[in-house]
């Protein structure tokens, strides 16, 4: 996985609006993302690249449309590289607040 190309596609508000869109209906159309989006269907296109090339977008072709869909792998592969880790660490501070507030010393 890159991750630098995974950061750069979510570090822009548009394709992480295309990435909820996907979330909530899978398998749209460039026209029916676009109807949701103030923007041209060129502009769209490009960023929908930009997910595609960071694995956060696939593609099927039905017919003569093309539908989208989210690839949520790289998504995941980020959070157990770089949130979890954390995640476990504030987990377990607040596992150690509790016991000492509530006087469980064992």
């Amino acid at each position: 996985m890159d991750d630098d190309s995974v950061f750069r596609a979510l570090g822009d508000p548009t394709r992480r609006k295309l990435l909820d869109l996907l979330c909530e209906t899978n398998g749209q159309t460039l026209g029916e993302l676009c109807a949701n989006l103030d923007m041209a269907r060129q502009s769209a296109t490009q960023h929908l690249g930009i997910l595609e090339d960071a694995n956060l977008v696939s593609t099927v072709r039905r017919g003569r449309e093309k539908l989208h869909f989210i690839n949520p792998v790289p998504l995941h592969e980020v959070y157990e590289r770089w949130v979890r880790k954390f995640e476990r660490q504030r987990l377990s501070l607040l596992h150690d607040l509790k016991r000492e507030l509530e006087g469980d010393r064992s």
